[in-house]
């Protein structure tokens, strides 16, 4: 079956229902979260196996330091942890990482953590997996075009060479080609802000499973409700 599917170059997932899914066990929502993040270490590996090219996951959202301070701690402590181990697995795999989103909120060590996997991995050239932390879609968008209007102040350009592209270069994702299919988890079914400019097309796929039960199976379902679709782009069918 996988090799009839239409691999999307690019997945975003919206890693939803952590929480939920270890109170359902008697368990902390921490223990939740550090099992979500295991979720994420395999699937890498099958997103890599199946063909696709790009991955980027939601792992912590602007909106996310209004949880309660010790959750926000434990993922802190967690997200250490992921960026500490990821340089082996990422260099055994050939994977690159980058990460998007806000940096200067978030503390010296993992600011520290996060240039070292990006430098050490930047000459991988298998799947670029991308991690999201303090992350915002509106934030994102209001920086990029922040950036162009310090240019216009400046002088360097005027209001009129403002484009859509000139945005798109100015976004955090500038590096990667804009989503092609956007998984969520535990049956939630928005976008909270995520990837805003980028997901103006991308087909939307959410799933019942809570994510430290989403699995290989499961990402090919998803996949192949993808493949059986027929995308539209100004109304020119693709």
């Amino acid at each position: 079956m996988e090799e009839n599917l239409n691999i999307p170059a690019h997945v975003a997932i919206i890693l939803d229902g952590n929480g939920r899914w270890a109170k359902e066990k008697g368990m902390p929502r921490n223990y939740g979260h550090m099992q979500g993040a295991k979720a994420v270490e395999d699937i890498l590996v099958d997103a890599r196996d199946l063909g696709i090219k790009y991955l980027t996951v939601y792992a912590f959202s602007t909106e996310n330091w209004s949880r309660p301070e010790a959750e926000v701690s434990a993922l802190m402590t967690i997200l250490r942890n992921y960026l500490k181990t990821s340089i082996k697995k990422s260099m055994k795999n050939n994977v690159r990482c980058r990460v998007i989103g806000e940096r200067s909120a978030l503390s010296d060590d993992i600011n520290a953590a996060i240039t070292e996997l990006e430098e050490a991995t930047a000459g991988n050239t298998g799947l670029t997996f991308t991690i999201a932390i303090n992350y915002g879609g509106r934030d994102e968008i209001t920086r990029a075009v922040r950036r162009a209007a310090k240019k216009v102040e400046s002088g360097e350009i005027s209001a009129d060479d403002i484009t859509e592209e000139m945005i798109a270069q100015n976004l955090d994702t500038n590096y990667m080609p804009d989503p092609d299919l956007l998984i969520r988890t535990c049956n939630e079914q928005r976008i909270s802000n995520y990837l805003l400019w980028q997901c103006a097309y991308t087909e939307f796929y959410f799933t019942p499973v809570a994510w430290p039960d989403f699995n290989k199976d499961e990402l090919v379902k998803a996949i192949e409700a993808y493949s059986g679709r027929t995308r539209k782009f100004g109304g020119l069918k693709t």
